[in-house]
């Protein structure tokens, strides 16, 4: 096969870091090329680099595309040779329909009025092509965010595309979204559609790469080819991370002392659209030491439960009882929930999470500001050495704590949320998705923080649609459905084999 893509020696510095350093990429047309490493590897700032965020002079090296020198100046002159990122984030306007955010920017007119018939007519042949039945007129924000994904992947299609590039694109789609994803992305392969695929879910990886590259560091570690048998998830791993991770999950001491949470008789229902029940009569238990998991599809109810009982943050007409150590506490309220002893890691970092144009050390302290002030003003001194020890503690990776929060990489800012809520001194932390969307590496040291934890004799509720992370860390398991729970497993007795029985038989 011919080169589509040679990135030469980039190098790409920002003051007082080298981000990228003389990277190499090769990318063959028509096949699927992983590029894998861990959050701050270099990963993002590649592509950026490469589709023109960061234009032609501001880096060192070349890129040939198609042949020839390539150097782009900004998006539109990269999109217009065919090549388009898809990004983890995904840009669409969630009040336009379907048909209008396919054609945004690169509308379908005559006289400068819209031909919607046509608009419409372009948009059904390329829902067709991505397996989706919706009409064009339907709103992108009554999507679910498997559709969605699908939509970007339309409007990439719209603008003729060459090389396409997915930047962690299952990162938050349910198992099932998930595998369409991949066999549409293997679909557009055979139509001859060059794809890069960023993604720190190596089995994906390893199902449709015809080609991985490792960077680590920001210099590239070394490039695996499928049809010579090189790509394995244990190579992956040991090149991304420069160590061997045979065991994923850090080996602990299965102790439950005394019962710390218990939620008895809970329901909750829609804050909206009242007439429907969310959450149904679910009884939860936390024992000191012990780290609990909820198993659950999409849908289930998982993240309800959790943000009803942190401080009533979703639902009405919320019932039910929370036990403390044995004694009821009023969790009405964030700031009374924080009080009685709990904490709550959202899925959503960025948007519930954390403030990203603030400082580390402003984030990491904003669940217990008191412990930082002094008759009610704010001890910078004191807030400084707080930001350093989690940073330490935690190895979360910056120069500085002053650094804003959103030039940190995902694993980074997953980091500075715990750091946040650890320096409440909680009790009892319910941690949703807390390894979504970052390396293996980085998954490895959250789990250390979570068995440091539980030899503490703190209870750690922990949400995770994977479910080999639940079986890995967790000492008992819930398993959630429509709103109840069907089922408690040991870790003994828990297997995917048997969460799945339990979800499709109750």
């Amino acid at each position: 096969m011919d080169a589509l893509l040679e990135m030469r020696a980039i190098t790409k510095e920002f003051p007082g870091v080298k981000a990228l350093d003389t990277v190499n990429l090769a990318v063959q047309k028509g096949e699927i090329h992983a590029i894998c490493g861990e959050n701050g590897a270099g990963k993002s700032t590649l592509m950026k680099v490469l589709s023109g965020v960061y234009p032609a002079g501001t880096y060192d090296g070349e890129i040939h595309y198609d042949g020839a020198l390539a150097e782009f100046d900004d998006i539109s002159g990269s999109e217009a040779r065919g090549i388009i990122i898809i990004h983890q984030e995904l840009a669409l306007v969630p009040l336009l329909s379907i048909a209008e955010n396919l054609f945004l920017g690169n509308e379908r007119a005559k006289g400068g009025i819209i031909d919607w018939r046509d608009t419409n007519r372009r948009t059904e042949a390329l829902l067709r092509k991505v397996g989706l039945s919706e009409p064009p007129s339907a709103i992108v924000d009554k999507l679910g965010v498997g559709k969605q994904q699908l939509v970007e992947i339309a409007k990439a299609l719209s603008k003729e595309v060459r090389l396409l590039i997915l930047d962690e694109p299952t990162a938050a789609l349910s198992e099932s979204d998930s595998q369409a994803l991949l066999d549409l992305m293997l679909e557009l392969k055979e139509q001859g559609v060059t794809q890069i695929i960023i993604s720190h879910k190596l089995n994906e990886v390893r199902r449709v790469a015809d080609t991985v590259t490792v960077i680590r560091d920001g210099a590239t570690v070394s490039t695996m080819n499928a049809a010579k048998g090189e790509i394995t998830e244990d190579r992956i791993v040991n090149d991304m991370v420069g160590r061997d991770m045979a065991d994923r999950y850090p080996k602990r001491d299965r102790k439950a002392g005394d019962m710390l949470l218990e939620i008895k008789d809970w329901n909750v229902w829609h804050p909206i659209h009242t007439e429907r029940q969310m959450i149904k009569d679910v009884n939860l238990a936390v024992r000191a030491g012990e780290v609990v998991g909820i198993a659950g599809l999409m849908g289930a109810g998982r993240t309800e439960l959790a943000m009803s009982v942190f401080g009533k943050s979703y639902g009405r007409n919320i019932s039910g009882v929370v036990e403390m150590q044995g004694k009821p506490v009023d969790v009405s309220t964030v700031s009374k929930a924080i009080g009685a002893g709990l904490a709550y890691v959202t899925e959503d970092r960025k948007s519930l999470g954390l403030v990203l144009d603030e400082t580390i050390q402003r984030n990491i302290t904003l669940s217990n500001l008191p412990e930082v002030s002094r008759n009610a003003i704010l001890n910078e001194g004191r807030e400084t050495q707080v930001a350093e020890q989690y940073r330490k503690t935690l190895n979360i990776r910056t120069p500085s704590v002053f650094q804003r929060v959103m030039n940190l990489s995902g694993g980074n800012q997953q980091k500075v949320v715990l750091s946040k809520w650890l320096f409440a001194e909680p009790e009892v932390l319910i941690l949703d998705e807390p390894t979504r969307g970052i390396d293996v590496g980085a998954k490895f040291e959250i789990y250390g923080i979570i068995n440091d934890l539980s030899k503490q004799g703190k209870g750690v509720v922990m949400i995770s649609s994977e479910m080999p992370e639940l079986l890995g860390m967790c000492d008992r398991i819930y398993v959630m459905n429509e709103g109840a729970f069907v089922g408690e497993l040991s870790a003994d007795d828990a297997s995917q084999e048997r969460i799945m029985s339990l979800i499709v038989t109750e």
